[in-house]
């Protein structure tokens, strides 16, 4: 059997937009994709709220920082035959980068530190697959229209970034935001449909790069 590391932030964590309890285990496009595959890979949820590409958050007990995580989650997850990535939404933030180009770079520099890891001798290097985030939408939350409004134009272009990127390095490429839009009631988060279909939507794509 396969295993998948599936790692972003609260879109991957299954933050409900309306502000209650996570969304169900069986909403969460992670247990979507597990469940695609059909009992061919198991799918490890690394989901944080906040979480950036490379970026600091000083405001969050929390490290939201991916870069500095990843390394020690490709070990205690080893051995990993793909990791899909979905982050940047975070680092569209002003006070920590404000731009699809920043966060692109960072995705880049994930892909690098997935595939430099010491892993144990015999034991394969992942595939990755980078997921662009979906659009964020106009919304009047008090404390998310003012942190992403300002990158409402910005989140339009990590197609663009991300594609290329991937295109460079070699990567398997997924837009989330041909599947999935935000929710209104915060601007940024998904309900329960539009979390699963993410999920649905990387089944093919995880199929074609495992060989399933």
């Amino acid at each position: 059997m396969k295993t998948i590391l599936a790692y972003g932030d609260s879109l991957t964590f299954g933050a409900n937009p309306t502000g209650g309890p996570r969304h169900a285990y069986e909403d969460r496009w992670p247990t979507v994709l597990e469940n695609g595959l059909a009992g061919k890979a198991r799918v490890i949820a690394e989901g944080l709220g906040g979480r950036t590409t490379v970026f600091d958050d000083f405001s969050s007990v929390a490290d939201r920082n991916g870069a500095r995580v990843l390394p020690t989650l490709l070990d205690s997850h080893k051995p990993l035959d793909l990791v899909i990535i979905m982050l940047g939404s975070n680092d569209l933030k002003l006070y920590l980068n404000g731009t699809a180009f920043g966060a692109a770079m960072g995705i880049k520099r994930l892909v690098q530190i997935v595939r430099q890891h010491p892993y144990d001798v015999g034991q394969p290097v992942p595939d990755v697959i980078i997921v662009a985030p979906p659009l964020t939408v106009k919304t009047d939350h008090a404390d998310l229209h003012p942190m992403f409004s300002p990158g409402a134009d910005e989140v339009k272009l990590f197609d663009v970034h991300y594609s290329r990127v991937a295109r460079d390095l070699g990567t398997g490429y997924f837009n989330a935001a041909s599947v999935a839009v935000a929710d209104k009631a915060d601007g940024v988060h998904l309900d329960p449909a539009n979390t699963r279909a993410i999920g649905e939507g990387l089944v093919p794509l995880v199929k074609q790069r495992l060989g399933l």
